[in-house]
C-alpha cells in the first residue's frame, strides 16, 4: 500500500513540473496600448503577468517624470491610479515586470481631455423683427485643437466651425457666434448647440437644446367704455383695455393728474368706476406692458350734471279693457324729495286712486270704464323745478271669441248662410271681421264707416256658400281683430274654428231581387237595397198597401221572404234615410201559384176548312197574368214560330200548305204546358161560272162573321186574360 501512494505522488509531481513547463512567463497590461482619460476622473492601468508565480512590478513614465499616482501590487497583478486625471497624467506609462533573471515591459499611452455640456447664451430676449446673437460656448475645454461646434434652429444649420489652432496644455472655452433675425414661425422651435471633440476613433458628442421664446412688444393697446365716455352724476362706468404682445401684456391703469404725473389706479384689464362724481372727469391712460416694451392709449370721461326727469309708466299711451285694472306710473328721477300730482288734461274727476311714495306716484284705475278715457298728466315739483308728463289711456272692450252659427246643417251642393258673430266690442269702429275656410278668405269686413259710441256693441259678419265633399275636415275660422290705431303696432286678436264636415244626402237607392221578382208560390226571395251618402244612410224596408200607406218591414240592407205566399205579392218600397235627406225606390213582387192551366189551343170556324177560307188559331190561359205564349207550325224541316197577337194567329185565305199540325206553348217563371191542334185545308170543287145567289150571300155573311168573331176573342182576352204577350216580344223584370 506505501509503495502504491508514493508510485501516485511521484506521477503527479512530473506531471506538475510538465504543466509548469508548459506555461511561459508573459507580461499584458490593460487598457492596451492608449487610453483616454477625462480630466478630474479616475483611471486604473492594471498589468498582470502569466508563468510566474511572484513577479515583481515597477511603473515608470517614457520620460521619467513623476507617476503622479498611486500604485498597488498583490501577486500576479498590479495597479496604476490616476485619481483625479490632470495634465501631469497625459504620457506614455511603462510597466516592467521581473521574474527570476526574466524580465518584461509593457507601455499605455494615456490621453487626457475635458469636454463638457455646451452653453446657449442670447443677447437678450428675442423679439419679432429684431436682430439677435446666439453665442453657443464650449467651456474649460480640452484640447481644443480636436473641437467642433454646430448650431441649428429646428432641422437648418445655422453655422458650423472647426478649431485646429494649436492649443497649450490648458482649459478653454471656445465659443460659436451668429446673429439672426427671430420671426414669429420661430415660437417653440428648438435651438440646438452641438460641439463634438475629435479624441478617438468616434467623437465625443455633447449637446444643448433651448426652445424658442420669440417676443412682441405691446402693440394695438385699445379701450373700450361702457355705456358711454360721457356720464351722468351718480352713474358707473366700465372700461376694459387690451394690447396684443408676445407674452401677453400686462395692463396696467392710471389717471393723468392736472400736472401731468399719472396716478396709478389698477393692474386688471377691466376698470370699474361707481357712483361717479363731476371730479371724476378726466384722462384715464391705459398700459399694456411685457420684457419688450410697453404700448399705452387713453381715453377721456366726462361727467355731467345729474338732470331731473319725470318718467311716466307704461308709456305715453295703453290700452285697458273695460272691467281690468290698470296702473299708471309716475316716476322723479334726479331728484331726492319730489312731491306729486295727478289730473286729466279736461279736468274731470280722475275715476282712480293716487298713492305715492319716495320717488314714486300710481294711479289706480280698477275697474276700467269708459270714465277713464282720457288723457291723464303727472305733475312733479322738486325744489323750484317742475316738470309735467301725460299719458293717454285708450279704453277697449274685446272680452270674448267670436261666435260662429249656420244656418243649417252643411250639405253638399245645398247654400248655407254662416254668421260670425263678435259680441260687447268697443271700439266698433276698428274693428275687423275676417271668414276663412282653411288658408282660403272667404269675406272680410271693417266697421269703419259706422259712427261708434261709448258702448258695448256686438258686431257680425254673415256670409252664404255651398259646401262640398271637399269641404269636409277643412276648418272655417272666424278671426276678428281690434285695431288700436297708434297705440299698438298689431291689433289684438281673437279667433273661433269649426271643422266642417259635409253631409251628402242619399243618393240613387240600388235594389236587387234574387232570384227574380216573379216567384212561385212557397219559394224564398232575397230584396237587397243600398244607397250610397254621408253620413252613410240608414236602410228602411216597408211595403205599399192598397190605401197607398207604407207598412214598416225591417231597417237592415237586405229583406228576407223565406216562404213567399200569394199575398206577399205587391209593390216594396227601400228607403235610404240620413240628415241630409231621404232617397227612396220600389220594386214590385209577383206571386204566382203555379204551373199555367186550362190552356186551350182553337181554330175558328173549324179545324177543317176549304180552300180559300179565313181561319183564327187562339191560344188561351186563364188563371195567369203574366204567361209568355208561342204558337208554333210543325215541320220536318223545323218548327215555325207564328208572330201572334194575344196568342191569336189568322191565316186569310188558307190554302194546303197551311195544312198541319199547330203547337201552342204557355210559359210562366215557374212552367209551361203544351196544346196542339190539326188544321185540314180541302182543296174547292171547281165548277162553270156557276155563282148561285144563296152562296153569294153566305160569302158576305162569312165576311162579316169572322172579323166580328175574331174582335169577340179579342176583347174577352183582354178582360178575362190579362197579360198574355207573345215571349218574343217579352223581357225581365230589371231592378
Amino acid at each position: 500500500m506505501p509503495e502504491k501512494m508514493v508510485t501516485v505522488s511521484g506521477a503527479s509531481t512530473v506531471l506538475w513540473i510538465l504543466f509548469a513547463a508548459s506555461q511561459a512567463f508573459d507580461l499584458e497590461i490593460y487598457p492596451e496600448y492608449r487610453t483616454v482619460a477625462q480630466i478630474g476622473d479616475s483611471v486604473s492601468l492594471t498589468c498582470t503577468t502569466t508563468g510566474c508565480e511572484s513577479p515583481s512590478f515597477s511603473w515608470r513614465t517614457q520620460i521619467d517624470s513623476p507617476l503622479n499616482g498611486k500604485v498597488r501590487t498583490e501577486g500576479s497583478k498590479s495597479i496604476l491610479t490616476m485619481d483625479p486625471v490632470s495634465f501631469e497624467n497625459e504620457h506614455a506609462y511603462l510597466c516592467t515586470a521581473t521574474c527570476g533573471s526574466g524580465k518584461l515591459e509593457r507601455g499605455i499611452q494615456v490621453d487626457v481631455y475635458s469636454f463638457q455640456d455646451p452653453e446657449i447664451q442670447l443677447s437678450g430676449p428675442l423679439e419679432v423683427g429684431k436682430p439677435a446673437m446666439v453665442k453657443c460656448l464650449a467651456p474649460d475645454v480640452y484640447p481644443a485643437d480636436s473641437l467642433e461646434m454646430d448650431l441649428l434652429k429646428g432641422d437648418h444649420l445655422l453655422k458650423t466651425q472647426v478649431f485646429v489652432e494649436e492649443v497649450k496644455k490648458s482649459l478653454v472655452t471656445k465659443s460659436l457666434e451668429v446673429t439672426f433675425t427671430p420671426v414669429i414661425e420661430d415660437i417653440g422651435k428648438a435651438l440646438v448647440c452641438r460641439a463634438k471633440l475629435h479624441i478617438d476613433s468616434e467623437p465625443t458628442v455633447r449637446e444643448t437644446v433651448k426652445e424658442l421664446q420669440v417676443y412682441t412688444s405691446p402693440k394695438n393697446t385699445v379701450i373700450s367704455v361702457y355705456p358711454s365716455r360721457r356720464l351722468q352724476e351718480g352713474g358707473a362706468v366700465t372700461m376694459t383695455c387690451s394690447s396684443e404682445g408676445l407674452p401677453a401684456p400686462e395692463i396696467f391703469w392710471s389717471r393723468k393728474l392736472d400736472n401731468g404725473v399719472l396716478q396709478p389706479l389698477s393692474g386688471n384689464a377691466t376698470l370699474t368706476l361707481v357712483a361717479m362724481r363731476m371730479e371724476d372727469s378726466g384722462i384715464y391712460v391705459c398700459e399694456g406692458v411685457n420684457l419688450i416694451g410697453r404700448n399705452k392709449t387713453e381715453v377721456e370721461l366726462i361727467v355731467h350734471e345729474k338732470p331731473f326727469t319725470v318718467d311716466i309708466f307704461p308709456g305715453s299711451r295703453v290700452a285697458a279693457q273695460v272691467g281690468d285694472s290698470v296702473v299708471l306710473t309716475c316716476a322723479a328721477i334726479g331728484c331726492d324729495s319730489p312731491s306729486f300730482s295727478w289730473r286729466t288734461q279736461i279736468d274731470s274727476p280722475l275715476n282712480g286712486e293716487v298713492r305715492s311714495e319716495g320717488a314714486k306716484s300710481t294711479l289706480t284705475l280698477s275697474p276700467v270704464s269708459f270714465e277713464n278715457e282720457h288723457s291723464y298728466l303727472c305733475t312733479v315739483t322738486c325744489a323750484r323745478r317742475k316738470l309735467e308728463k301725460g299719458i293717454q289711456v285708450e279704453v277697449y272692450s274685446f272680452p270674448k271669441d267670436p261666435e260662429i252659427e249656420m244656418s243649417g246643417l252643411l250639405v253638399h251642393g245645398r247654400p248655407v248662410t254662416v254668421n260670425c258673430t263678435v259680441p260687447d266690442v268697443y271700439p266698433f269702429d276698428h274693428l275687423e271681421i275676417e271668414l276663412l275656410k282653411g288658408e282660403t278668405v272667404l269675406m272680410n269686413k271693417y266697421f269703419l264707416e259706422e259712427k261708434s259710441m261709448k258702448s258695448l256693441e256686438t258686431k257680425s259678419l254673415e256670409m252664404t256658400f255651398i259646401p262640398t265633399t271637399e269641404d269636409t275636415e277643412k276648418v272655417l275660422v272666424c278671426l276678428a281683430k281690434l285695431h288700436s290705431g297708434e297705440m299698438e303696432s298689431e291689433p289684438k286678436q281673437r279667433q273661433s274654428t269649426r271643422t266642417l264636415y259635409v253631409n251628402v244626402a242619399p243618393e240613387e237607392i240600388i235594389i236587387s231581387v234574387s232570384p227574380s221578382p216573379i216567384l212561385r208560390e212557397g219559394s224564398p226571395v232575397n230584396l237587397t237595397c243600398s244607397s250610397d251618402g254621408l253620413p252613410a244612410p240608414k236602410i228602411l224596408w216597408s211595403r205599399q198597401l192598397p190605401n197607398g200607406e207604407l207598412q214598416p218591414l225591417s231597417e237592415d240592407r237586405m229583406l228576407i221572404l223565406t216562404s213567399t205566399k200569394m199575398e206577399d205579392s205587391g209593390i216594396y218600397v227601400c228607403k235610404g234615410i240620413n240628415q241630409a235627406g231621404i232617397s227612396k225606390k220600389s220594386v214590385e213582387l209577383q206571386i204566382i201559384q203555379d204551373s199555367p192551366k186550362d190552356i186551350q189551343l182553337t181554330a175558328f170556324p173549324s179545324q177543317s176548312v176549304k180552300e180559300g177560307d179565313t181561319v183564327i188559331i187562339s191560344c188561351t190561359c186563364g188563371n195567369v197574368p203574366q204567361t209568355w205564349i208561342i204558337l208554333k207550325k210543325k215541320a220536318k224541316t223545323g218548327d215555325m214560330v207564328l208572330k201572334s197577337v194575344d196568342g191569336a194567329y189568322t191565316i186569310l185565305k188558307a190554302q194546303p200548305q197551311d195544312a198541319g199540325v199547330y203547337e201552342c206553348e204557355s210559359k210562366t217563371e215557374v212552367g209551361s204546358q203544351l196544346r196542339s191542334l190539326t188544321l185540314d185545308v180541302k182543296g174547292r170543287e171547281t165548277t162553270e161560272d156557276y155563282f148561285s145567289p144563296g152562296l153569294l150571300a153566305l160569302y158576305c155573311a162569312s165576311s162579316l162573321v169572322i172579323p166580328a168573331v175574331g174582335m169577340i176573342i179579342y176583347f174577352a182576352r183582354k178582360a178575362n186574360m190579362k197579360g198574355s204577350y207573345s215571349l218574343v216580344e217579352a223581357q225581365k223584370s230589371k231592378v
